[in-house]
């Protein structure tokens, strides 16, 4: 493993096809793993939130979502391979699951959203592949049904779509009870999937343009959190590199 770390946060320097490679022999092996994909506001908020942060670097898998990241790695002479973008490996994942007859708990969102994308994977690949879903409207003190009722499903996989940091603490709490292999949060995935919302063209991947394409299809919901958020996190790199540099110049 070559794991490096960003503003005190851990990433793992793994490209897509190794990823999923490790997800899929430890499913084989029915080996418990908890994944998670960290980008530039998780970053920001992880340095305030204990509960958070604790939640990450307990990972096994801990991937670069955001271009932002990647960009962070270089400037701070830890170059990551590639982005592993969480919406990209659960579509990843539900192919391998057509593939190796794993099976999947969708958890998350709006009861129509979470029943469009079980619809929709079933239809591209096979209803054999779903164990259950749930939408993600339950109070706290549901959590441990919840959990019990994933454990109850026998699934391989686990993708979990709320917000953070609810799933990163759900899962980090849960996991023990949950006993499902592959444990992932993926997001806002689910409402991609189903239509609802529209993913940002490839050229606005590639350039790290997807919170933008996001704050054009929800303004009023989404400047100020990306303003500041981003504004925050170049922050944090540049203070990181001032540091890097300071030292290697004491030597």
């Amino acid at each position: 493993m070559s794991r490096i770390n960003i503003c005190n946060i851990p990433v793992d320097a793994y490209t897509m096809q190794e990823t999923v490679g490790l997800i899929d022999k430890a499913i084989a092996e029915n080996r418990a793993i908890h994944h998670v994909v960290i980008n530039a506001a998780k970053v920001v908020n992880a340095q305030k939130d204990e509960a958070l942060r604790e939640s990450i670097v307990s990972c096994d898998i801990i991937n670069a979502d955001g271009q932002a990241i990647v960009w962070a790695s270089r400037i701070l002479n830890r170059p990551l391979p590639e982005r592993v973008a969480g919406i990209d490996l659960m579509s990843n994942l539900v192919k391998l699951a057509h593939e190796k007859n794993y099976r999947i708990f969708f958890l998350g969102a709006k009861e129509n959203v979470v029943k469009d994308v079980v619809d929709y994977y079933s239809k591209t690949y096979s209803p054999d592949i779903i164990a259950g879903y749930r939408n993600g409207y339950f109070k706290k003190e549901e959590e441990p049904d919840v959990a019990r009722q994933i454990a109850d499903s026998n699934a391989k996989i686990l993708f979990v779509a709320m917000s953070s940091p609810k799933k990163e603490i759900f899962l980090n709490t849960y996991k023990h009870l949950i006993q499902t292999p592959f444990i992932m949060g993926v997001g806002g995935s689910f409402d991609v999937v189903s239509g609802l919302v529209k993913r940002a063209p490839l050229w606005m991947q590639k350039w790290g343009l997807e919170w933008f394409y996001r704050v054009l299809q929800e303004p009023k919901r989404m400047w100020k959190r990306y303003l500041f958020g981003n504004s925050e996190f170049i922050w944090l790199v540049t203070k990181e590199k001032w540091n890097q540099t300071f030292k290697r110049n004491k030597k």
